[in-house]
């Protein structure tokens, strides 16, 4: 049986393609759509061609480049039902009109999504997803702070960042976290990103750490903001008894955005 011939990718297939390449392997569909001009209905449909032809991988609301390190783009598709529950009861504590900070990690995206339907919102973000989300939407004024563009996350880090922060006066901090332990507290693995959250935290009026179950027990290297300075953390299932005891003794306090019945 003579072997088939790759099918050839359309023009607006090799855009998409691009893209991707463009975004270092991996897209949400939104900002594919945005990117392309077209719907995400259209992004799923030329995804799924592709995924056919085995040029791409279709993950939950996004798609990734075959062969492409996932590294940012895969811990925003792992647990995605668990981030998505914790974004949205983040969101209940949001009002129309707050000034808002949120950082780069991957819960956040989620969180980002979440405040879509919030109205006159001022979000200060160091990360350009969370910035494309809300900007130029629902009368919201988005503030992308300076400094040096790093990592996979496409977050802005360093002095300029942080003193961007300092000029304002946050309702709330929603910050994210790579690692829970009861003896480190909170960890992340960029000191940069540490010293983002305990700025951003130190302007707030109310600070909020939003880390699934998958970050209990871990711990990165660097600590970032202390548990005395948060005030509530969300996740998707109970602490263990040692972490429940050390939120408990910091005074923080644990939401969980339980799965419905």
């Amino acid at each position: 049986m003579p072997k088939s011939k790759p099918v050839k990718a359309t023009h607006r297939e090799h855009e998409l393609l691009e893209v991707l390449r463009r975004y270092g392997g991996s897209a949400r569909n939104a900002e594919i759509a945005r990117a392309l001009e077209v719907s995400e209905e259209t992004v799923r449909r030329l995804a799924k061609q592709l995924e056919r032809d085995g040029r791409v991988e279709r993950m939950h609301g996004g798609t990734l480049l075959v062969g492409a390190e996932p590294g940012f783009y895969q811990r925003i598709a792992q647990n995605a039902d668990g981030k998505g529950r914790i974004a949205a009861l983040i969101a209940d504590e949001v009002q129309d009109g707050m000034c808002l900070f949120l950082d780069v990690g991957s819960t956040t995206s989620f969180v980002a999504e979440a405040l879509r339907p919030r109205h006159r919102l001022i979000a200060v973000t160091n990360s350009i997803r969370a910035a494309e989300v809300l900007a130029n939407h629902n009368d919201n004024r988005v503030f992308l702070t300076g400094g040096e563009l790093g990592g996979e996350e496409r977050g802005a880090y360093g002095p300029m960042a942080e003193a961007a922060l300092r000029g304002f006066a946050f309702d709330l901090a929603i910050l994210s976290a790579n690692g829970l332990t009861e003896k480190s507290g909170f960890t992340v693995f960029n000191p940069a990103e540490a010293s983002i959250a305990r700025t951003a935290a130190s302007r707030a009026r109310k600070c909020i750490v939003g880390v699934d179950h998958e970050k209990f027990g871990r711990q990165a290297p660097i600590a970032t903001v202390a548990l005395e300075d948060v005030d509530v953390m969300v996740t998707d299932r109970p602490p263990p008894e040692a972490i429940a005891r050390a939120m408990a003794l910091a005074e923080v306090v644990t939401l969980v955005a339980r799965k419905k019945d």
